[in-house]
């Protein structure tokens, strides 16, 4: 008797242990019951959609063909303070697009570094933006970015990594610099990423269980923005009603979570190892990196940058997180990219 107690008590405790960590299904635009497709959209040989939003001057005339690769919580309607005197002047045209998960873009699960680099070269190829084309990566959207460089570095006529993520356990990273950055982290953040590094099946439990604090960026910490990001942050103006909604509406699980561990987890290749893509000086490589940073601190990228010798290295001595926002750095920041 006490035999199938104890066998039924464990039972339900293993149910409510798999109910606990196991993600829901996402909302997948377009299906039934999930969000409406409201964007333009191309189809990627795996099936998948990558939602996207054109902005500057027509392709077909343009002289700079840039493709914008969002951060953490963000989406193809991200805020770039671009004047439209810049714009028609250097004759630029931007893609924006959704990542995977993200927006109205199809959730991948089996995405990955790679995988982030060839959606981008498909969704370039569907929209025929010619055989080469710019990037930026911003934030954690830094990654992708590395994937290009490494991937498809082919297809780069420049690129830019600003604010870029950076993990804290890349192969050949000093220990030291390593710790230095990392213990500059909040304590939270400190544990979502060693879960997101070494139990990665047990991030969706993390992520929402309500014992310990998790993410201080998705906790509306103020304390994470220099005064700098803060006075940015007050001047963005406000996006359209419903903008922000749709950034997590298939699920956080796909869009946050997977990049979390997507960007934490094991790489095929290290930043520390990757090969100039631009041999011949046809282009060039930017990272740019704010010193008061609370979000990435600047040893890393600064490491980073000392050792990959043919990375243009950018360190703003005010800036924080947020300055790619502020519209004299952003124009600053492409004009680096395009002319420098």
């Amino acid at each position: 008797m006490f035999g199938q107690v104890a066998l039924a008590f464990a039972s339900v405790i293993l149910g409510c242990v798999y109910k606990a960590i196991k993600p829901p299904p996402p909302k997948i635009c377009g299906s039934p019951g999930g969000p409406p497709v409201t964007s333009p959209r191309i189809k990627l040989v795996d099936g998948r959609h990558l939602s996207y939003r054109e902005a500057g001057v027509n392709k077909h005339e343009a002289k700079h063909k840039i493709i914008v690769i969002h951060g953490f919580a963000s989406s193809k309607d991200q805020f770039l303070p671009v004047s439209q005197e810049v714009i028609e002047e250097l004759k630029i045209y931007i893609l924006f697009f959704d990542r995977a998960g993200y927006g109205e873009s199809d959730p991948n699960p089996k995405r990955s570094v790679k995988s982030e680099a060839y959606d981008i070269q498909e969704l370039a190829d569907a929209l025929h933006l010619g055989s080469k084309f710019y990037v930026i990566g911003i934030s954690l959207g830094g990654y992708a970015a590395y994937s290009c460089i490494n991937y498809i570095p082919h297809r780069l006529a420049g690129i830019s990594l600003v604010v870029p993520f950076v993990s804290y356990w890349w192969p050949h990273l000093p220990r030291s610099v390593s710790r230095e950055a990392f213990k500059k982290l909040h304590l939270q953040d400190q544990w979502t990423f060693r879960v997101a590094r070494y139990a990665p099946w047990l991030f969706y439990w993390w992520m929402t269980q309500k014992w310990f604090p998790s993410l201080s960026l998705l906790s509306g910490d103020p304390s994470i923005f220099s005064s700098l990001d803060v006075e940015i942050l007050k001047n963005i103006p406000n996006p359209p009603k419903g903008v922000q909604d749709k950034i997590r509406q298939q699920g956080d699980y796909e869009c946050l979570h997977r990049d979390i561990m997507v960007g934490f987890g094991r790489w095929e290749f290290s930043p520390l190892d990757m090969k100039n893509p631009f041999s011949n000086n046809e282009g060039s490589v930017h990272l740019w990196q704010g010193y008061e940073d609370k979000i990435i601190p600047f040893e890393i990228n600064r490491f980073i940058a000392e050792k990959v010798k043919w990375i243009k290295y950018h360190e703003v001595p005010d800036g924080g997180h947020c300055f790619i926002s502020k519209q004299i750095m952003c124009e600053t920041i492409l004009r680096e990219l395009l002319l420098g």
